[in-house]
């Protein structure tokens, strides 16, 4: 198998792994259509406020994995773990935009599942996965964004912003490395393994997070109206 037919591989393999509908499973599973219950959509949050925390937390992990998964597939391909026509087929910068493009076909696949009618949940879970897999440029951040995303959820007990709050952690973490001089490179460059982020990785973690962001727009719009609903709350928002 040549090279571009290996790199399609993974690409296609992550947007169908991505595509899963873990929420929909879950709820089908309990005997219920997530699609018609509170916000209508199939990620973690919206398992988390119709079903509660356990099948929440079950959801994110599975979202979590399947975006993971094929980002560390690809890694082992493109560095030469996992021995394929693939390694040092592409440039250094064009291995990275592959590795880029299967993590966002993971986050395609979740967002836009084919099984659905190409209706998905909103990528955070698989994006997070999908960035943790891209080790070192993106690790840092997805870590952070894990972090901020948890503390976030304690305090405010809102999943939906909690999750546009760790997408912007996430990405404000990797375009700082992109450019961060001086004393706080210095800092940076104390971690293990740690590169700067180049511009294209860089905008695409902004770019992802835009995304995200969109995604969430009624989420957004619920919090400032204060209608949005908290976890533990099973009152329909207003």
């Amino acid at each position: 198998m040549g090279p571009n037919l290996v790199a399609g591989a993974l690409v296609l393999f992550a947007f169908i792994a991505g595509s899963i509908p873990n929420g929909y499973l879950i709820a089908r599973a309990r005997g219920v259509d997530i699609r018609t219950m509170g916000s209508g959509n199939i990620g973690a949050t919206n398992v988390w406020r119709t079903l509660g925390k356990r099948a929440g937390l079950l959801c994110f992990f599975l979202d979590f994995l399947k975006g993971l998964v094929p980002s560390v597939v690809a890694g082992l391909v493109i560095n030469g773990r996992i021995e394929t026509a693939l390694h040092g087929a592409y440039s250094e910068t064009g291995a990275m935009a592959l590795w880029l493009g299967v993590a966002l076909a993971a986050v395609l696949g979740h967002m836009f599942t084919p099984w659905l009618g190409f209706r998905g949940g909103k990528g955070v879970a698989c994006g997070f996965g999908a960035l943790l897999g891209i080790y070192p440029v993106f690790t840092m951040g997805a870590v952070v964004a894990i972090v901020v995303w948890a503390v976030a959820v304690k305090m405010t007990r809102m999943v939906g912003i909690s999750s546009v709050i760790a997408a912007m952690a996430l990405a404000g973490v990797v375009v700082l490395s992109h450019f961060a001089r001086g004393g706080a490179a210095d800092v940076l460059a104390a971690i293990p393994g740690y590169r700067a982020a180049t511009g294209i990785e860089a905008g695409f973690a902004a770019g992802l997070c835009v995304l995200i962001v969109f995604k969430h727009r009624g989420n957004i719009a619920r919090t400032f109206a204060g209608t949005e609903r908290k976890i533990g709350n099973s009152s329909p928002p207003r």
